[in-house]
Order: C-alpha cells, then sequence, then structure tokens
C-alpha cells in the first residue's frame, strides 16, 4: 500500500491531510500519515487573538488524534530531525517532557511520498538580542505564553499597585498584518481589561509599531487598504515608526541604526519569515532563508518523491518571481500536492500540475476597531471592503476551514457553538 506522510499540520497540512484520508485513507488506497511536533490544531492567523485572550483554545483547538480516526489517517506527535532518502524514512527526534525525560523514543517512518509543510519561523535577520529579548507568535504554545506574560505585566502596571514606570511600552517590530492586528488587539485588551476591575489607566498602554520600510502592510499594494490601517493606528494612539532598522535589542529597548533608543518593556519581533533552520539539514537544496528549492508541481528539485509547500517552499512562478508567504498561498499549494500525488499513484509518468499564485485578496482585522481588505484581487485589482462587510469576509476565511476540516453539518454546529460562546464566556479568556 502506498505510504504518504505529511509533515506540518498547520491549515495547509490540516487540509491535504483531510482530503487525502478521505478519499484514500478510509477506502485502503493509501496509508497516509500526519506528524506535528504539538498535539492540537489552532487557525495561525488567529494566534494574536489566542495571544491577548480573545480566542478560546478549548473551543478552536482540533485535536489530531480524534481528527485522524474519523478522517481515515493515522496521527504521530514529534519533531522531524532526519530524513533517509535512501531508504525512504523519516526521522522523529526522542519526545521528552518538561523535566527532559523520555516519554516517547527516536522513531523512523517510512514513506513513498514525502509532503514538508512545516510553515516558517519568524525572521531574526541575526540583530543582537532579538533571540533572548523579544517574544515571537509562530506557535501556539509561543501564544499561550505570551497570554499570561501579557496579563501579568498589565497586573504589575496597574497603577493601584503604584508601579514607578508610567507606561507599559510594548514595541511590536514589523508593520505586516500580524503586526498591526497584534497592536490592535493589545489595545482591545486594555479596554476589556479595564471593565474587568484592573485599575488601568487610559494612557497606560503605549503601542510602538516598528518598519523598516516607509509604510505599513508593506507586501499589500492596495493604497487604500493601507491608508486606513494607518489612520485607525492613529486613531487608537499606536506610535508607528516607519523607515526605522533596529541594530540590537536589550532588556531596556531597542537601538536603531540611525542612533536611536526605543524604550520598551515588551517587544514582539514579527518582522518576515524564514525557513525552519533544520530544512537545511535534510540533504534537499535550499536557498538562503532555509526553503526548499521545489517547482512549480512542488516536488523538491532535490527528489521528485519529495514535495514542499507554503512558507517553507521556494516556488518559482512564469515570470521570474517566487510565490509569496502567504496564508492562501500555503492552501492552494497543499491542495495541488494532493491533486498532484493522486496521479502519480495512478500513474508514475504522469503530467503534473504547476503551481500558478493567484491572489484572491488581502484582509486586515483590527479587532472590535476595523476591519479591511480587497476582494479577488486577480481580476482587475479587486474589490476594496471595509466595515462590517469587510469583518463578515474575514470570518468566512475561518468558516471555510473548519468547514473543510469538519464537514458541513459538523462545520455549521462549531460555528453556532462559537457565535453562543462570544456571548456567554467573558470576551477575554483570563486563564
Amino acid at each position: 500500500m502506498t505510504k504518504i506522510v505529511i509533515v506540518g499540520g498547520g491549515a495547509g497540512g490540516m487540509e491535504i491531510v483531510t482530503k487525502l484520508g478521505r478519499k484514500l485513507g478510509r477506502k485502503g488506497k493509501a496509508e497516509i500519515t500526519l506528524i506535528d511536533r504539538c498535539d492540537h490544531h489552532i487557525w495561525k492567523p488567529l494566534l494574536h487573538e489566542l495571544a491577548t485572550g480573545s480566542l478560546d483554545e478549548g473551543l478552536n483547538a482540533l485535536d489530531y488524534r480524534m481528527h485522524a480516526s474519523q478522517n481515515g489517517y493515522r496521527f504521530e506527535q514529534g519533531m522531524l530531525a532526519g530524513l533517509n532518502q535512501v531508504d525512504r524514512q523519516v526521522v522523529l527526534a526522542p519526545m521528552l517532557d518538561e523535566f527532559g525525560a523520555e516519554i516517547l523514543p527516536e522513531r523512523k517512518i517510512g514513506y513513498d511520498y514525502l509532503v514538508i509543510g512545516v510553515g516558517a519561523v519568524t525572521n531574526d535577520f541575526g540583530i543582537p538580542g532579538v533571540q533572548e529579548h523579544c517574544d515571537f507568535l509562530d506557535l501556539t504554545e509561543q501564544a499561550m505564553a505570551l497570554r499570561k506574560k501579557i496579563r501579568h505585566r498589565f497586573l504589575r502596571y496597574a497603577k493601584e499597585h503604584n508601579v514607578e514606570q508610567e507606561h507599559f511600552e510594548i514595541s511590536i517590530v514589523g508593520a505586516g498584518a500580524t503586526g498591526v492586528e497584534m497592536a490592535a488587539e493589545m489595545h482591545h485588551a486594555a479596554d476589556t481589561l479595564r471593565g474587568y476591575g484592573y485599575d488601568i489607566r487610559e494612557d497606560l498602554l503605549q503601542v510602538n509599531l516598528i518598519e523598516a520600510t516607509d509604510r505599513v502592510l508593506p507586501r499589500i499594494d492596495k493604497p487604500r487598504i493601507c491608508n486606513a490601517v494607518a489612520k485607525e493606528l492613529a486613531k487608537l494612539g499606536v506610535r508607528v515608526k516607519t523607515d526605522t532598522r533596529i541594530s540590537e535589542v536589550t532588556p531596556m529597548g531597542m537601538h536603531t541604526a540611525d542612533g536611536q533608543f526605543i524604550p520598551s518593556d515588551m517587544v514582539l519581533w514579527s518582522a518576515g519569515v524564514k525557513g525552519h533552520p533544520f530544512l537545511a539539514t535534510l540533504g534537499l537544496e535550499v536557498n538562503q532563508a532555509d526553503q526548499i528549492m521545489v517547482h512549480p508541481s512542488c516536488q523538491s528539485l532535490s527528489n521528485d518523491r519529495i514535495f514542499a509547500f507554503g512558507d517553507c517552499a521556494a516556488c518559482p512562478q512564469e515570470d521570474g518571481s517566487w510565490v509569496p508567504p502567504r496564508g492562501q498561498t500555503a492552501r492552494q499549494m497543499a491542495l495541488l500536492v494532493g491533486d498532484n500525488i493522486e496521479k502519480l499513484m495512478a500513474d508514475p509518468q504522469a503530467t503534473l500540475d504547476g503551481y500558478v499564485y493567484k491572489d484572491l485578496g488581502s484582509f486586515v482585522n483590527m479587532s472590535k476597531f476595523h476591519t479591511v481588505g480587497n476582494l479577488m484581487s486577480f481580476v482587475g485589482g479587486g474589490m476594496t471592503v471595509e466595515g462590517k462587510m469587510a469583518r463578515l469576509v474575514y470570518t468566512s476565511l475561518y468558516r471555510r476551514h473548519l468547514i473543510a476540516l469538519h464537514g458541513v453539518s459538523k462545520g455549521l454546529l462549531l460555528m453556532l457553538l462559537n457565535g453562543l460562546q462570544r456571548i456567554m464566556r467573558p470576551e477575554l479568556k483570563l486563564h
């Protein structure tokens, strides 16, 4: 039986494993295995809401083992540590508990086709102090740790405790969608906690949004969206510093390339992405950003039985450009990989489809304050929407993801439960 191994249970990985599990695994046509370091899946675009407590992980987390049992595949928890291309095996590192005791030993899992979709990590650009003094938002565990840290900081700086510092200064480096949305979520958290009895002055929270380029949202080529976001940030009181490059991060703040010092009690780093460094150790060709080099079919240049998609893959386009690191591309590429593997199973000499990037639009959700975006950008530049309509479209993206993973009936039920939960539970989860 054909063995298909998928490494990475992000949005794209979950959609491909669900698709192949239902079409092939349930019917005994293939043995499909999903590997991920965590035991549950949360949609990555929602991590900033998880970090502030706006999102309840109890309802929105999907257990891999439960989902695997219902959709025709099996799940192995662990981290990819090596790759034996000769024997077609992936090697998983031993799994340890918080005290260093071994839970599971090193494991080897055979494959006929391997799919790597491990996403990316935030790029620190080799800047001194970033790894030591900054928080990141790449993983669910990081979002949960950040939630606790933010809550404790607000409690510490509440004026009833007579803390000497006048302000809680948080700096967010990188004014892309993650940075912008996190800046808005911080203000939402402050407003909500004030209503929960935290003695938080209106001017306690000061957010600095640092961007090396000349504008917010540098990857979005829609001036109307960028301008609307910049205007909303100004209304919130976020201090946006463009054309500002960080040269060093210290426990007290950040030094800039032009000699400024930006004092900060907390620094969240969201300035660009790169591939996981371990990808360069697998014996596959990678670029300078540690992304796996692939053909348009998403097959590795080094091995046509190995596929990669999403932020961990460098996929060329006909015009000489590279597929941009966006959530929608990961999903589109993952589904293409699934189709191409099915073709190879039917005919090893089959001609495979190539991925062509199609920009379906961009949305920025600034918590309760504003949502703005562009629909169908590939058609004459698309259509810009704001406010309630934009919020509806934005939330529909997550709803589509729920339906893809759970099916229509269960997906709709989860949407209903989410809606009821928002009415019944506190606006922020505080534990």
